[in-house]
C-alpha cells in the first residue's frame, strides 16, 4: 500500500510538472526507490522528469530508464547540433567566454574545460539539454576559483540554519581545502539535493562529496 500510495504521487508530480508529456512514462515504486520508465519526446524532458520525481516526499533513490524518441525528424547530425551548442553557450553570459569546449558523437555532447563557479557549469549543461537532437550531456568542466576557499565550514552551516526547506541538524559538514564532503542523514531525496546544492554555492569550493543518507 506505501509503494502504490508514492507511485501514485509521482505519477501525480510527473503530471504538475509544466511543460512535460507524462504520458508515456512509467512509473514503479518499492521502499522508496523510484523506477522512472517509458520514453519522453526529448532529453530536457528526461531530465525534468527525474527532477519531478525527486521532489516527491518519500522517494529516496531513482532509477531512470527512460528512453529519448524525438517527437518531430531531427535531421541535423552531430555537426549542426554544434554550431548550436556553441552559438547558445557564446550568447549565455553567466559563462566565461572561451573557456568551454564542445565534442559531441552521435547526439551525445561532452562539455569540457574550466569555470569560476559550478553555477556556471550548470548554465552550460542546461542550454545544452535543450537543443535538438541531443541524446545526453557528459558535463566535465572543471572548477578554477579564481579567490581561494575561506571558513567553508562555518559558511555551509550558516547557509544551512538560513534555508527553510530542510532540517540540517543532522548534516555533518567537513572541508578539506576546496573538498566539502557532508555525512550524516536528511529526510528525503530532495533535502539531500538542496543541501548538496548550498554547499557548492560556498566561494572557493570545486568538489562535493555528497555521503548523506536518506531516512
Amino acid at each position: 500500500m506505501i509503494d502504490q500510495a508514492l507511485k501514485q504521487r509521482v505519477l501525480n508530480e510527473l503530471a504538475w510538472q509544466p511543460g512535460l508529456d507524462e504520458a508515456h512514462i512509467g512509473v514503479t515504486a518499492r521502499g522508496g526507490v523510484v523506477t522512472l520508465t517509458g520514453h519522453v519526446g526529448s532529453y530536457a524532458d528526461k531530465c525534468l522528469a527525474e527532477r519531478a520525481a525527486g521532489r516527491v516526499t518519500g522517494v529516496r533513490a531513482i532509477v531512470e530508464n527512460l528512453e529519448i524518441r524525438y517527437l518531430s525528424i531531427v535531421d541535423q547530425g552531430d555537426e549542426e547540433i554544434a554550431k548550436r551548442a556553441l552559438d547558445i553557450i557564446s550568447w549565455d553570459l553567466s559563462i566565461p567566454k572561451d573557456r568551454v569546449t564542445i565534442n559531441i558523437e552521435k547526439g551525445w555532447v561532452t562539455l569540457t574545460g574550466d569555470v569560476d563557479w559550478r553555477f556556471q557549469r550548470l548554465a552550460a549543461e542546461m542550454d545544452i539539454r535543450n537543443l535538438a537532437g541531443v541524446m545526453g550531456v557528459s558535463n566535465a568542466i572543471d572548477i578554477k576559483p579564481r579567490f581561494p576557499a575561506f571558513d567553508v565550514e562555518k559558511q555551509i552551516r550558516a547557509a544551512f540554519r538560513r534555508n527553510a526547506e530542510f532540517a540540517a541538524e543532522n548534516i555533518v559538514v567537513t572541508a578539506d581545502g576546496t573538498t566539502v564532503t557532508l555525512t550524516g542523514q536528511v529526510g528525503g531525496y530532495h533535502e539531500r539535493t538542496l543541501a548538496a546544492d548550498t554547499a557548492w554555492s560556498a566561494p572557493g569550493v570545486t568538489q562535493v562529496n555528497d555521503l548523506l543518507t536518506v531516512g
